[in-house]
């Protein structure tokens, strides 16, 4: 797995995400866009990316694309029409996007083409706290309640999508 950060300017989200489809079709990756203010960190694209290799590979996936799949499991969601709200929008958008070519597919070539459709610029570690605990479901009573940071609980909701078949 490789991630490519920057800044996403997207002027058409259906043309921006077709794109994304279409150097994953090419270079055998599942590619996936994120707004990066929902990324907690690193590992919370990385454990997404693990479980919707799993179970894609168990054939229990929830969806038929592997970079739904993805997408799903970041957002912690079973219906796409809410995970879809963590990916990017129209106008200019912090980024950071999933290249996985799992064991067969060419991440290098397919991350500089994602790279060449985003803005340099560094998007990962810096999460909206407030967005993040919103969409996950947080609450200031949760975190207070728990040792662990707002990242170990948004962890926590992408590893018990598995368990809410």
């Amino acid at each position: 797995m490789q991630l490519v950060e920057g800044l996403a300017r997207v002027e058409d989200v259906d043309a921006f995400v077709e794109r994304l489809g279409e150097i994953g079709a090419e270079y055998g990756v599942a590619v996936q866009a994120f707004d990066a203010r929902y990324v907690v960190d690193r590992e919370h694209l990385t454990l997404a990316v693990d479980l919707a290799n799993r179970e894609t590979d168990r054939g229990e996936a929830i969806a038929r694309d592997r970079a739904v799949e993805i997408l799903l499991y970041a957002a912690g969601r079973r219906q796409i029409n809410r995970a879809i709200e963590i990916g990017v929008d129209e106008g200019e958008t912090p980024a950071v996007v999933v290249v996985d070519g799992g064991t067969e597919g060419d991440e290098a070539s397919a991350a500089a083409a994602v790279a060449d459709l985003l803005a340099p610029a560094e998007t990962l570690g810096e999460p909206d706290r407030e967005r993040v605990m919103d969409f996950f479901d947080v609450t200031e009573r949760e975190l207070a309640a728990t040792d662990g940071t707002l990242a170990d609980l948004v962890r926590e909701r992408v590893a018990l999508l598995v368990v809410e078949r």
